[in-house]
């Protein structure tokens, strides 16, 4: 009976040591997972709001990065070009260059077009997804954090 007194007594001692620090870890991490899902709420909703503003009032804010985007296919030979006159003549080969190029403009003039919707459609996925993530994660944790306080 009295060694059982003495183990029982030994682990309540174990317990009130450990005890505090188990709930200081915990209330770190409640607070710390808060934090990032606030966070995450945060850059997501303000990424959403920068991309409804480029869309819908400022359009023409994204115009300088999608002509950057996609740079225009090289032109045929300029030195060539620079000295040509009206009455001169192009061999097969020009002709062949040229064309080609032709062929290449227009190919970048359709994936030219399609580019911004992209890139739009990318980036209202992930701030999307940011505040999905977010949001629960920080009301969880941060109901959690209410009830015992």
């Amino acid at each position: 009976m009295n060694s059982l007194c003495r183990e029982t007594s030994r682990i309540y001692e174990l317990k009130q040591a450990v005890l505090p620090r188990l709930v200081c870890i915990r209330t770190i991490y409640l607070y710390l997972f808060s934090i990032i899902g606030l966070v995450l709420l945060v850059i997501g909703s303000v990424g959403l709001v920068d991309l409804a503003l480029k869309t819908w009032v400022f359009t023409n804010a994204e115009s300088e990065s999608r002509m950057y985007a996609m740079q225009l296919p090289q032109p045929w030979s300029l030195e060539k070009a620079s000295s040509l006159s009206e009455d001169s003549e192009l061999s097969a080969e020009d002709r062949e260059a040229i064309s080609n190029w032709l062929n290449d403009y227009s190919a970048w003039e359709e994936n030219n077009k399609n580019y911004d919707p992209l890139k739009s459609q990318r980036q209202a996925a992930s701030n999307i997804a940011m505040i999905l993530i977010g949001l629960p994660l920080y009301l969880f944790h941060w109901r959690i954090i209410k009830k015992e306080n």
